[in-house]
């Protein structure tokens, strides 16, 4: 862009006005600079729009009239994802410009313009790759403006290609005249590439021998899976590991090779209908799947269905499906007729994995091949996952489609990293009044998991130009994220992992509080040597205070409890029954014990060695899972908790159980629900059906929460807790709380479990809070 002249005169200019605009919020990479550039030049003005390192900066000259129609259709035309959280303009000398041009970027200033969430391929690609007469037929990595990736590939902010892992290939002659042309779709679209220019396919064997290259490459892989073989793909944000999904033999060799036996899997189908066909997608289901974000959506699947693999998903009424969000993806699924199994590129515990070096050595003994590409992925981004829960989106694990999210909070002193839990870590940063939460990382026992953790933590300070001043981190001290947190040298804030919880659905609700939250997960540190998790917590605005929780029972073998729900069981029959317990082997949990074994538990309890008291709801699923037989040993997190949601909704008919006892204990409420326990162990000896007891324990925790919701007195009521993905005590609660004149909320787009408590800590770093007794 040429420079304006300093002196400009001539007869009308004194009728001539000239503004910046400096505009924060999505604003790069979603054709914001190609927008403004239309608007501009269909008002007859001249300027420039160009990005910087906070968003996008704008300067326009014309007539007072043409000006405010530009302002008014740059509010009223603007498209998602594209969208102006802040616009602050002032005025300038006229300087007679009257063309329009996108300019180069300002690289100088402060690095916080907001990062986009990769995009699923849009219509306008998918038609284009498929068309025989375009230049990019069958091309996998086709993109525009308005789709593609742009998380996964960024390199540093503003978002130009020079910028991204696309600078590694140079845009032929064609595409930048695309490029350079106002009318293309890809004016301006920094990851455009074709054939010619673009990154490009290979399939190689276990030993990184080239099998095929280019489209040759994508057919083969077909073959492969047709044939049963298991196929590690490269994709937008790390590798997946694919399969086909009727063939229960492959399917049963890929749980195997990853140690993953019963956790379900994640299908692709190629269409909505295909979709349709296998499960019951509301229309907010329905929406889900063919957005931008294009995630896995859960939904139940259809009972006349019988060509999905059984150990798809075994013992889950559930499918988690999504459509081919890739143009790669989309050219695959073309060439099958058959959904396929796609799960995250990794061994159990560990990140995702985006190097295709890596994968031969990660991979290896899982994948018979491995199709890769040339293009580098800068971050790894696992595959979102969400549910419909009381008719709207609950985003369970926050990834691709919706990672980085940006979330307005109060402005904090200083700058500020949260590091989440160690399950389903996330980081979190808070500065210049916002709350940004990175990808879904991984649960931080393993190894590489921690060192992905402590990179993510690292490249997310860098790509938004924050230093943090301290660092906010779970309660726990054994915690790995607890560790780095005070490894670091910065002022820690050791925050209640409860409270974190409640924060965040504050956060997600856009609440200021006072607030009762409930929150309910598996287990948190409490600060009375206990593991807490059926919390009832208060929140004002400066203060917080444990209101109520449940009755604390003894876990046998703490930590194994985890993974054996029969402990969890035992533990509580003990509470309620004392030394006959160890006699009631006509319930499930106590004869799954050998008599040695529950000699050595018993002992445990009676002693409280080695058995921590907890007041988690979590746990207390658990026991009623093992109970109804439902599941006495666990192989992932939440089964047996998923098991007894499950259940409850196959009940034909409904009972009714006691209802917790609700007295006052040390200064606070508690929830005796020995009486609800008992009753349903006196009609598992009646023979009343599992479902229906299942169905009963649900409304029975809902009365709990509307009892204590009465006696606390807050109108505003904030589920949250990883017991709070279960879509029927969500909905049901929901239910009873407005009925009972209270104003519920639960989690949107921060997921509900751990994956969300680093925003929690984020708003608590900007606004400690002082804990107290009621």
């Amino acid at each position: 862009m040429a420079a304006p002249s300093s002196d400009v005169t001539g007869p009308g200019l004194q009728h001539r006005l000239r503004l910046r605009l400096e505009v924060t919020g999505a604003v790069q990479g979603v054709g914001f600079r190609p927008f403004v550039h239309r608007l501009a030049v269909s008002e007859g003005l001249g300027g420039f729009v160009r990005n910087t390192g906070a968003g996008a900066s704008v300067e326009v000259e014309g007539s007072p009239e043409a000006l405010a129609r530009f302002l008014s259709r740059l509010d009223a035309e603007i498209k998602p994802p594209a969208a102006i959280h802040r616009r602050q303009s002032r005025p300038l000398p006229v300087q007679g410009e009257q063309g329009f041009v996108i300019a180069p970027s300002a690289t100088t200033g402060r690095r916080c313009a907001l990062v986009l969430p990769d995009c699923a391929i849009c219509p306008a690609c998918l038609s284009e790759m498929l068309d025989p007469n375009d230049r990019r037929h069958l091309y996998p990595f086709t993109s525009c403006a308005h789709c593609g990736p742009r998380y996964s590939l960024i390199e540093a902010v503003p978002y130009d290609r020079a910028r991204t892992a696309m600078r590694h290939f140079p845009m032929c002659a064609a595409c930048r005249a695309e490029y350079d042309e106002p009318g293309s779709r890809r004016f301006h679209a920094e990851t455009s590439a074709c054939p010619e220019c673009g990154p490009q396919l290979a399939l190689w064997d276990a030993t990184g021998t080239v099998q095929a290259e280019r489209h040759r490459a994508l057919q083969h892989t077909a073959a492969a899976l047709r044939e049963g073989r298991i196929v590690a793909l490269k994709g937008l944000g790390g590798f997946q590991l694919l399969v086909d999904a009727r063939n229960d033999a492959a399917v049963c060799r890929l749980r195997e090779r990853k140690r993953r036996p019963a956790k379900p899997f994640a299908l692709m189908v190629r269409t909505l209908a295909d979709a349709m066909a296998l499960a019951e997608l509301s229309e907010t289901g329905q929406r889900l799947l063919c957005s931008s974000a294009a995630p896995i959506v859960l939904a139940r699947a259809r009972a006349d269905v019988s060509f999905i693999a059984p150990s798809v998903a075994p013992a889950n009424p559930l499918l988690g499906i999504m459509l081919p969000y890739t143009p790669l993806h989309a050219l695959l699924m073309r060439e099958l007729d058959f959904p396929i199994v796609a799960t995250s590129g990794n061994r159990g515990g560990e990140p995702i994995v985006i190097d295709e070096r890596a994968a031969l050595e990660r991979l290896a003994g899982i994948a018979d091949l491995f199709l890769v590409h040339d293009r580098p992925i800068m971050r790894p981004v696992d595959d979102s996952v969400v549910r419909v829960i009381a008719e709207r989106e609950a985003v369970l694990r926050h990834a691709r489609g919706y990672a980085p999210l940006a979330l307005a909070c109060p402005a904090a002193a200083e700058p500020a990293a949260a590091l989440g839990a160690h399950q389903k870590s996330a980081i979190a940063l808070a500065a210049d009044g916002q709350i940004i939460l990175g990808p879904h990382i991984g649960d931080l026992t393993a190894a590489a998991t921690r060192e992905a953790f402590a990179q993510a933590l690292e490249a997310m300070a860098t790509l938004y130009d924050v230093h943090p001043r301290r660092v906010a981190c779970d309660a726990h001290p054994d915690y790995y994220s607890t560790r780095l947190a005070q490894a670091s040298g910065l002022p820690v804030q050791h925050v209640p992992h409860h409270l974190a919880h409640v924060l965040a659905g504050m956060v997600d609700n856009e609440l200021a509080g006072p607030v009762l939250g409930v929150a309910w997960d598996g287990a948190g540190y409490g600060d009375d040597a206990s593991i807490w998790g059926g919390e009832f917590l208060t929140v004002d605005a400066t203060r917080f205070c444990r209101a109520a929780h449940l009755l604390p029972f003894r876990l046998a073998g703490g930590e194994a409890a985890i993974r054996e729900p029969r402990r969890a069981a035992l533990g509580a029959l003990y509470l309620i029954f004392g030394e006959a317990a160890f006699a009631m082997t006509d319930l499930k949990p106590v004869a799954a014990f050998a008599p040695t074994e529950k000699q050595v538990l018993g002992t445990m309890l009676r002693r409280g060695v080695n058995a921590p008291l907890t007041s988690s709801a979590g746990r207390l699923f658990d026991a009623v899972a093992a109970l109804l037989d439902l599941v006495q040993t666990a192989s992932f997190e939440g089964q047996a908790a998923m098991a007894v949601e499950f259940a409850a909704q196959r009940a034909v008919e409904s009972v009714s159980l006691a209802a917790p006892r609700l007295t006052e204990h040390a200064g606070s409420l508690l929830l005796d629900w020995r009486p609800m326990l008992a009753d349903i162990v006196a009609g598992w000896r009646d023979g009343v059906a599992a479902p229906v007891l299942a169905a009963a324990f649900h409304e029975s925790l809902v009365e709990a929460v509307v009892a204590v919701a009465m006696r606390v007195g807050r109108e505003q009521v904030v589920l949250s807790g990883g017991c709070f993905q279960n879509a029927r005590l969500v909905e049901h609660a929901v239910h009873r709380l407005r009925e009972a004149g209270f104003r519920p909320y639960w989690h949107r787009r921060v997921p509900p479990n751990d994956g969300g408590i680093a925003v929690g800590q984020a708003l608590f770093a900007a606004r400690p809070l002082t804990g107290e007794k009621i």
